[in-house]
């Protein structure tokens, strides 16, 4: 292959790098797919599917940009100011998400709190009885009602967020050799960022499965496992805003 020079090769070793070190660095790659999986019980084929469309819906916008970008001859500036704008919607976005799945969740909790009722038999004999609705009188429709949207809300936000390494590292570099070297690289590197998503929430997904803790406890968290998921995602929107 004619195309494939050590210029395109070295690029690719290095798409495949990047894809990564800044999916791994990075935990609003996966740590949403973590908690919701957690909180809403998702299988982990769902996790996996739900996972995988937002990794390619991310990657696929800064690859439009890029080609765009290419194909018109647009300043690496002009590229770099957009992909800037899109990163803070994106940012603000999950927050935004996050805190009203948050504040969804604070409530689900509180309308779930245990209470007592007193019973009285006919002989007289009296007891207290300690339950929540949720868990006793909860029926299939309302497992999938609720903060339904969730995915859908991902799946945006994942549109809106950039893959900043891809333009200026990867793109342009490419193009300036060949096309099909710039095809090659642009997709090692979002195979290999869409693969690393896949296994840093299964392998996370698995570990929160292995965690042994008392039945008090998991009680609790289940109460506000809605809550939990997201607080963590409000904080990891939290992180990409202050720039880490």
């Amino acid at each position: 292959m004619i195309w494939l020079t050590p210029e395109i090769y070295t690029l690719a070793v290095t798409a495949m790098a990047i894809g990564i070190l800044h999916t791994a660095i990075g935990p609003d790659h996966y740590l949403p797919f973590v908690v919701l999986s957690k909180a809403r019980q998702w299988s982990a084929r769902r996790t996996l599917v739900i996972t995988a469309a937002c990794g390619m819906i991310h990657v696929a916008g800064s690859v439009i940009l890029g080609l765009a970008g290419v194909a018109f001859g647009l300043a690496l500036q002009q590229l770099e100011w957009v992909e800037g704008v899109r990163g803070d919607l994106a940012a603000w976005a999950l927050l935004s998400v996050g805190l009203v799945y948050m504040l969804w969740g604070l409530r689900r909790a509180y309308k779930n709190r245990p209470h007592s009722h007193w019973h009285v038999h006919a002989d007289g004999s009296a007891h207290e009885h300690i339950h929540t609705h949720h868990n006793e009188h909860a029926h299939i429709h309302e497992q999938q009602a609720g903060f339904s949207l969730t995915p859908w809300a991902l799946f945006l936000v994942f549109a809106f967020g950039p893959c900043e390494a891809l333009i200026p590292v990867l793109m342009y570099p490419a193009a300036a050799n060949n096309v099909p070297g710039l095809i090659f690289v642009t997709s090692v590197f979002a195979i290999t960022t869409i693969v690393t998503m896949l296994m840093l929430v299964m392998v996370a997904r698995w570990g929160l499965g292995r965690l042994q803790i008392g039945d008090a406890i998991q009680k609790r968290l289940q109460r506000y496992a809605h809550a939990l998921a997201g607080g963590a995602i409000s904080l990891c929107a939290g992180m990409m805003l202050a720039g880490f």
